[in-house]
């Protein structure tokens, strides 16, 4: 792979070729991406999605939204150290196509605020749901009228995939979705392959999968114009990842694992004693002592371990990189970036403890629960009304449901799978507490 064309700037639509060194640097193509993505209906849903505790009644645990931020704002940084480093090594990026070290800030900035965007409502969990609902559940009669294919689109459904649907998907009058940049659609994506076959090697790559079969022509698109390596995988769809998307990866890596662990803290479910042994452990070697004896109040310390363990990550993650920058161009490093940190052990460590005090707590495990029957129970009236609608066999209940739907949504004049996986990405984009509101309507009362 080569950088010149992993840093494309075209967009869907496009009849010539944008060039970095005409563009103008006070609204850069790249910097436009991240006000699309921010702006977007979608984006602003994940103010009440859930990040660690679903329906979360404090001010001071993360939601899907500020998480993206924060994760967007350390893919800056690490997408600007890199970019810096590889301007120096490969300086005819600069000097004949005029590009900075800011427009990889700028892409992995972008792609990183994107990152969770197609996440369903109730965390990992949500996703669970829907593919539940289809495997075990009344969506499991469509099986025989899909391909194989398209109906394990949904029984793993994925919210990377149904990010990119929401980030690229046409509609009449606004072709390409969000138009955003073929080079920011390939940070994005960080398991290019589609949902068959499940996990066939054990590279990174792919863990999961990341785009339906409905976007399946548009990705190809892009990793032609990207030049993204080809997997090979005996006919499916598959490429090697966009570099800059394993720094997507790991910002994303970072701040969940730093700043889920401090939500644990802030709820009470990690004692703060345990909390700052853990992140003193990480930050070690670059922790002032004298600085923090002088923090009297918890909040105060917490910050400042905060901070200095995200720039520790962030300087490590750079460094992995750099090192592995043929590797990763040649499409053979086949994990994440943190997985070679040299403070694997520390992070792993922090996982487990959050692991095991937080996303095991009874408030989080209740709350998913809940969550599986509110996904199942729109799922089913909803496929069921627009597949009636289809075959023109909708009752008055039906049309009245049918009609709760954004416009978009009420269209059956596709295939089933088109009919199916609009559907699940409708509910995959409700907000939790919308979720739960329009499931007590059609329901009559509350849970």
């Amino acid at each position: 792979m080569e950088w010149e064309r992993l840093l494309s700037l075209k967009r869907f639509g496009d009849r010539h070729k944008r060039l970095r060194k005409e563009q103008d640097d006070t609204r850069l193509g790249f910097e436009v991406d991240y006000d699309r993505v921010i702006f977007s209906s979608a984006f602003r849903s994940l103010q009440d999605k859930t990040q660690v505790v679903p329906l979360s009644q404090t001010d001071f645990v993360h939601t899907r939204l500020t998480h993206s931020l924060e994760v967007s704002v350390v893919g800056r940084s690490l997408g600007r150290a890199v970019g810096k480093r590889l301007l120096e090594k490969h300086p005819h990026l600069a000097t004949v196509h005029g590009y900075t070290f800011n427009d990889f800030g700028a892409i992995v900035a972008a792609a990183a605020l994107a990152h969770d965007i197609g996440n369903p409502p109730f965390g990992h969990s949500g996703e669970k749901a829907i593919g539940e609902f289809f495997k075990n559940g009344e969506g499991k009669h469509f099986e025989d009228k899909l391909t194989a294919a398209e109906f394990q689109d949904m029984l793993d459904f994925e919210g990377n995939a149904n990010g990119f649907k929401l980030l690229c998907q046409s509609r009449k009058g606004v072709a390409g979705g969000l138009r955003l940049g073929y080079a920011t659609l390939g940070a994005f994506m960080k398991y290019p392959k589609e949902s068959l076959p499940k996990r066939p090697t054990d590279h990174i790559a792919h863990k999961k999968f990341g785009f339906f079969q409905s976007e399946k022509s548009f990705f190809t698109e892009v990793a032609l114009e990207l030049g993204l390596a080809s997997f090979g995988l005996d006919g499916a769809l598959a490429y090697h990842r966009h570099p800059l998307s394993y720094l997507v990866e790991a910002a994303d890596d970072i701040c969940y694992t730093i700043i889920d662990f401090e939500d644990g803290i802030n709820m009470g479910l990690i004692a703060e004693e345990y909390a700052l042994e853990y992140l003193i452990n990480l930050v070690r070697d670059s922790i002032n002592s004298e600085k923090y004896n002088q923090l009297v109040y918890r909040e105060d310390r917490m910050s400042y371990l905060r901070a200095l363990a995200i720039g520790t990550l962030i300087q490590d993650a750079t460094r992995i990189f750099l090192e592995n920058e043929e590797a990763i161009l040649a499409g053979n490093f086949d994990c994440a970036l943190l997985d070679k940190s040299k403070y694997a052990a520390q992070i792993n460590d922090i996982i487990k403890l959050s692991v095991d005090k937080i996303y095991k707590s009874q408030e989080v495990i209740g709350k998913e629960l809940a969550g599986y029957k509110i996904i199942a129970g729109l799922l089913e009236s909803y496929t069921t009304a627009l597949v009636r609608k289809q075959e023109g066999e909708a009752s008055n209940y039906d049309k009245l449901l049918i009609g709760t739907l954004p416009e978009f949504y009420q269209q059956t004049d596709g295939s089933l799978y088109e009919l199916l996986i609009n559907t699940c990405s409708y509910v995959a984009s409700l907000s939790d507490s919308a979720a739960v509101l329009i499931y007590n309507k059609i329901n009559g009362g509350t849970l």
